[in-house]
């Protein structure tokens, strides 16, 4: 009996046997949305560098799925233009022309049921040509505003029930709404057509190499765990900064901002790893239930004017160059209150972390561009040293960079050399590009892999989701309430509101 192609596995690999990687078994993509940025820029790159790794099955398929009036070979082209742009690995014709062979394109709108059965004609058409034997993942590369339009369709259609021996599975980006309510509503459309095990929402950010060693970093090593506590850590910061503007984007972001865009999603999820207790095992449920009792347990404080901060940036000099300000981008309103800068104060009630305060911010046009989670132990208690002795010293901090030079440093107290007693703040680097000969994969190889092997362990549940828009939306709603955001220079490091934020506290930022 042939076994299940959602259980495929290679009869030649030992799971013991680590040289082999999982590789996807019989499947296909369709792909929604294939004239936008992120499918040029992310998703079709990074499946040319899985099928270039070998980690795609020889028959792979991707159809494209769009307005335009193309032929299979027009799409081709587009997917070839943007391979060799975008792709982190070298261009091979052999594996181009074989991943050629199963490219198609359906032209339509998303309520046109001529155009989704010729969808799912094509589909039959690929099982029987390139062996997909009916495994497909869509992928909903295109505003949640479709996500309904296009799930109805598919159902409608008869593309989202598999055969027996086989699988059908969706892919959402986010936002995941843009508030507790809608996010609930978007949820209830998509469990009305795809079953909650084949629904796979991608927050790339826990596809990164460096996110997932947050959890090596703290479970596999003893020297860190025991001192991840209140009685150790002072408190945490989480920082998403952006050299850049918003460029293009002013129809997606203007009214949606940046908390909505990175703190509801990207940085309560890095904040669940780093506050979530042990799991039981790396498996999806496990995982899951460990970051819904961290968030669940997120208490917002009583002063949200007093602990929260939102800026936009005006203009100023960013990497050497004049820049305008947010008000003046094109497409933009004079009038708009959408925040780019957004910093936010949260508290854990478990005993784990009571006391322990975690700052989040995330903001465009800042200093640099970089990522990272900065965990800050509290001073040594008692110092037998004189007080000129450690004036340059500050406090120990484990620092995690997520990107753009993946790694980790450790900063502590040394004495400095010399005949007097000074002692002075070091750093003991660990860099990703330094200790391993492997270049990392980018995040959607990690995740588009994911999908086809229907592991789902880096993908958020819509129970967190939810619990994050609960979290977020009373701070949105004071914001609403209070006016409009503080201007802060473009190349700086937010607004003066965010400083005084941690400065009632007794703390500063971490300057990157």
């Amino acid at each position: 009996m042939t076994p299940k192609a959602s259980t495929w596995t290679n009869p030649l690999r030992d799971p013991l046997d680590r040289r082999l990687p999982r590789i996807a078994g019989p499947c296909g993509m369709v792909l929604f949305g294939v004239t936008g940025d992120l499918s040029r820029k992310k998703v079709m790159p990074a499946i040319y560098d899985l099928a270039n790794r070998g980690l795609l099955p020889p028959g792979f398929s991707l159809t494209g799925f769009a307005r335009r009036d193309w032929a299979d070979q027009d799409f081709a082209q587009i997917v070839h233009d943007s391979v060799k742009q975008y792709a982190r690995t070298e261009f091979r014709e052999e594996v181009w022309k074989q991943l050629a062979e199963g490219f198609r394109f359906v032209s339509g709108d998303f309520d046109d049921d001529n155009a989704f059965e010729q969808l799912r004609m094509t589909i039959e058409e690929l099982d029987r040509t390139r062996g997909t034997e009916g495994n497909h993942a869509f992928y909903l590369a295109i505003p949640p505003s479709f996500f309904g339009a296009v799930a109805g369709q598919l159902k409608e259609h008869g593309l989202v029930d598999p055969h027996t021996d086989s699988w059908r599975r969706v892919v959402v980006e986010k936002p995941f709404g843009h508030d507790l309510e809608s996010a609930i509503e978007l949820n209830e459309t998509l469990a009305e057509v795809f079953e909650s095990g084949s629904i796979f929402r991608i927050d790339h950010y826990l596809g990164k190499e460096t996110v997932q060693n947050i959890l090596a970093t703290r479970f596999a090593n003893m020297m860190f765990e025991p001192l991840w506590n209140n009685n150790y850590v002072d408190h945490v910061q989480i920082t998403m900064a952006e050299d850049v503007g918003i460029g293009g984007r002013a129809g997606y972001y203007d009214g949606i901002g940046a908390a909505r865009d990175v703190i509801q999603n990207h940085l309560l999820q890095l904040m669940s790893l780093v506050a979530m207790e042990e799991p039981t095992s790396f498996d999806a449920e496990a995982l899951r239930i460990e970051k819904q009792k961290v968030l669940s347990s997120v208490r917002l404080p009583r002063r949200l004017d007093l602990t929260t901060a939102r800026g936009q940036y005006a203009a100023g000099w960013a990497g050497g160059e004049k820049v305008s300000g947010f008000l003046e981008e094109e497409g933009i309103k004079r009038t708009s209150a959408t925040e780019t800068f957004a910093a936010i104060t949260l508290h854990v009630d478990n005993r784990r972390w009571a006391g322990v305060p975690f700052y989040l911010r995330t903001g465009k046009r800042l200093g640099r561009r970089v990522t990272e989670v900065a965990v800050v132990f509290k001073r040594a208690p008692h110092l037998p040293f004189e007080k000129s002795a450690v004036e340059e010293l500050t406090q120990n901090a484990l620092v995690i960079r997520i990107q753009p030079d993946e790694g980790m440093t450790l900063r502590f107290g040394s004495k400095v050399p010399g005949t007097a007693m000074e002692i002075r703040d070091v750093n003991m680097d660990f860099a990703y590009g330094g200790s391993f000969t492997e270049d990392s994969p980018e995040a959607y190889e990690r995740l588009i892999l994911d999908v086809l092997l229907g592991d789902p362990p880096l993908f958020p549940r819509h129970e967190e989701v939810e619990l994050s828009w609960k979290i977020l939306d009373p701070i949105l709603e004071a914001w609403a309430r209070k006016g409009t955001p503080e201007a802060y220079d473009s190349g700086t490091w937010g607004p003066a509101s965010a400083d005084k934020m941690l400065a009632r506290d007794g703390r500063v930022w971490r300057r990157p």
